[in-house]
Formats: structure tokens, sequence, C-alpha cells
């Protein structure tokens, strides 16, 4: 046996893990205290205690250079990892985030000390995998978007005010309108907010484009206009304008911050796409246009992905697919693969397990919207739905969408439609491949039918 064979192998002839990172140390994040450990030859003692304020935080991080540490691992802990983090990257150390829920069933660790050490002593081996973290223009971009989708849920949550506030007054609005934070909707209600109860008059506010006619909304707005209510929908509407003009802000911050990424489309202008319809809550700036710049593709080609859903995802993946391997590390990342679960060579499960991932949620809203589409992803999820129900179709539909999305982004391919037909010839084919296939197996040929002309 060669040395090098004998030294990986101990006294009784097992294999001993090999020490990959020499100079790592763990971290157990708290909200109040944090516990650093580092290699017993390196600190006296190996495991201290830091407190949670700046002045804490570089104190850990001066001690950490004292005991040469180059590597540290942490776990997520909340949002109270994030200071710490990224006062560790700024000084030039290689930050490892890894997720707590894939540690917590670790036995014996009962003390944040002994957490510390255990989380020390795997990254040591190389036995974690740290979860992903984009680019710093990336992450700003990302928490401008997730305020963003804050505000437009907080916002959200006054509409229904607003419609409970109508309806204790007995206001049929929304039967007339299909949006009441439309233009005639608001104008209605500023109205009525002013004092105006005469149904015709406010019935006039109509905009030429709504469906409904003047008698429609009058008949609509006969009504009990009781005080109370009033002063609910009063204060519902104002707080509806306020998170209006925060939206605003912070679409301006966006798009100023989208303007900083270098340009990736060379100059190639983005051709004119008039056929999409734009969503209530999309950006009030051209996102299309912006996502097109900073990423060099144009991901609003795939259907189904508008342009604030391609602005969601490059606030969540950014544009460099080398973190994930193949479209098959991707798709896991997102949780959108089955979790196969086999015992005995048996298949237990294949469900999806749960995810609180922002980029397959917005993947799936994108493939939710394919369901009258006349495209060959329309097609796939309405023959998916037929064969797997709604949730699994929109699942499997967005996990196609995730597999062209890393495809675009990776290689710089555009993506074009093929058509409803082209689907379901392909999929004629691979029915006739498998049913030829499995006559072949059991001794027969399929013969196609001739066609009957007699309707008889």
């Amino acid at each position: 046996m060669s040395r090098q064979g004998k030294k990986a192998r101990g006294s009784e002839g097992t294999a001993q893990l090999e020490q990959i990172h020499w100079n790592a140390a763990g971290i157990d994040v708290g909200s109040e205290e944090h516990w650093v450990a580092v290699p017993p030859d390196r600190g006296t003692p190996p495991v201290r205690k830091f407190g949670a304020f700046t002045v804490d935080l570089e104190a850990l991080a001066d001690w950490l250079r004292e005991c040469r540490v180059d590597t540290v691992v942490m776990e997520s802990t909340g949002v109270y990892w994030v200071p710490l983090f990224e006062l560790l990257e700024a000084r030039g150390f290689e930050v490892l985030l890894v997720d707590p829920r894939k540690l917590k069933s670790v036995p014996g660790r009962k003390t944040d000390a002994l957490d510390c050490q255990w989380l020390q002593q795997l990254h040591t081996f190389g036995l974690l995998s740290g979860a992903f973290r984009p680019r710093d223009a990336v992450c700003a971009l990302r928490a401008y978007v997730r305020q963003r989708s804050m505000l437009v849920e907080s916002a959200a949550r006054h509409v229904q005010h607003m419609q409970k506030a109508l309806a204790q007054m007995n206001v049929k609005l929304e039967k007339a309108l299909s949006d009441i934070t439309g233009k005639t909707g608001l104008a209605i209600l500023d109205a009525i907010l002013a004092g105006e109860r005469d149904p015709r008059v406010l019935a006039r506010l109509r905009d030429e484009r709504c469906r409904h006619d003047e008698e429609t909304i009058a008949k609509a707005l006969r009504g009990n206009w009781r005080d109370e209510h009033l002063f609910a929908l009063r204060q519902a509407r104002r707080l509806y304008a306020v998170y209006g003009e925060q939206i605003a802000e912070c679409d301006r911050q966006i798009e100023a911050h989208l303007a900083s990424f270098p340009d990736q489309s060379d100059g190639t202008p983005l051709p004119a796409d008039g056929s999409r319809r734009t969503h209530a809550s999309a950006p009030s700036f051209d996102a299309r246009t912006a996502v097109y710049r900073a990423a060099g593709v144009d991901l609003t080609r795939i259907d189904g992905i508008q342009g604030h859903t391609a602005l969601k995802l490059l606030s969540e993946i950014g544009t460099d697919m080398s973190r994930w391997k193949t479209h098959k590390h991707f798709a896991s990342w997102l949780g959108l693969c089955p979790n196969n679960r086999v015992s005995g060579g048996k298949r237990l499960s294949s469900r999806v397990l749960p995810s609180a991932n922002r980029a397959a949620a917005a993947l799936r809203l994108a493939a939710a919207s394919l369901h009258r589409s006349q495209t060959a992803l329309g097609a796939y999820l309405r023959r998916m739905k037929a064969r797997l129900g709604g949730p699994a179709a929109v699942t499997a539909t967005a996990h196609k969408l995730a597999r062209l999305v890393y495809e675009v982004l990776k290689h710089g391919w555009t993506y074009v439609d093929k058509g409803v037909q082209w689907y379901e010839t392909q999929y004629r084919d691979r029915i006739l491949t498998s049913l030829s296939r499995r006559a072949k197996e059991l001794g027969f040929q399929l013969v196609p039918s001739a066609p009957n002309s007699d309707c008889s």
C-alpha cells in the first residue's frame, strides 16, 4: 500500500476525512451575542463570545485576523447575520452562509458554544455547502424590489379596507368596475369623499374605456351613506395614496440603481412588444428595457414572463448562472423539483417540498398566467392540468420556465415560441413511439388504421 493510502486510513483500516479548510472558524449568530470558535491551536480559549454592537463585530473580526482565520461559516439566523456577514466580507474573509434547517437535526448541540464548534469542525472538513448570495449590486437591487413588494402588499390591504367600507354602505362599485383603484374608481371615490352623493353625477366620471355604461354604474352607487363607514373609507383612501407615493419613490430608486449596472446589451435596441398587457402592480418605469440592458437578454420573450416578473427574477438570482452547474441544479435550488422518497426500491412520494423562494413564487405566477395562452407552454400547462391537477401543473410549468430562464441567461439564447400545433405534434409522436415500443416488447406491431370516410 502506498504511503498516501496509509495516511488516508486509520489504525483499523477505516477511511479518514481529509481537512480542507485549516484556517476555518464557526460563528453561532444571535440577536444579542455571537459565539465564535476557531481551531484549538489558534486561540486561548478557542471559543469566545462577542456582543452584537458594531464595536463588538469589529473586535470579532480583529480576533479572527489574529487567529489567522481566512474562512468563516455562520448560520442564516433571521436578519442578524447580515451586518456581521457584510463586515467580515469587507475585511477580506471568505464567508459561508448555511441554512440552519439543514443542521437542526444534528444531536448533542444544546449550547451556543457547542454549536459554533460544530460549525467550525464541519467547515474544516468541507462538509457544508453555502447558501446562494448574489453580488453586492444585485443584493442592493433585491432589497429595493423586496421593499417594493412589501409596499404593494400593504397597499392591497387598504384596498380591501375600502371595499369593506363600500360593502357596509351597500355601494356595489366592484360589480360595475373591475378595479376600484383604476382611473374611474379613484375618481368616483374621491368625489364621494368630497361630498357628492348623486349616483348620476358620480357615474359621469366614468372613463370612456370602461366596459359598463353610466346607468349601470349609477345603479351600483346607490347606498347608505353612514358617517362611520365614510370615515373608514376616507382613512383607507388616504393610506392607499400614501403607499402609492412610497411605491413611486421606490420605483425611482430601482430605476436609478438599474441604470448603474453595466450595459450588457451592446447598444442593441429592444424590439417593441405591444401585445403584452401591463400588470396592475407593475413598476412605473420600463422594467423590460431596464432588465434587458442589465442582463443582455430579453427574458420577456419567454411566454408568461413580463417586465415586472423579469425584474423580480433579476433581483433574486442575478445574471451569473455559474453558481449552478446545470439547469437541474438551478431548478432544485428553486424548490421546483420532485422530492422523491424511495424505500426498498419503491417510491413512496414525489411531492414537491414547500419553499419560500421568491424567484420560484414569481415563476409560479408566470406559469399560472399561461392557462389560456395559445403557445407551446400554454398547451403544456393545460395537458399537465388534465393529468395532475391545477397546483401540480403550475409547478411543472414553473419548472419548465426555470429551465428556459437558466439557458437564456447562461448562453444568451433568444427564446422563440414554436406554437401549440408544434407541441401537440411532438406530444403525439412521443405517445406513438412509446406505444410502438411497448407493442414490440409484447410481440405485436402497431398498424395505422385507414381513415373511415363513411359517416353513416
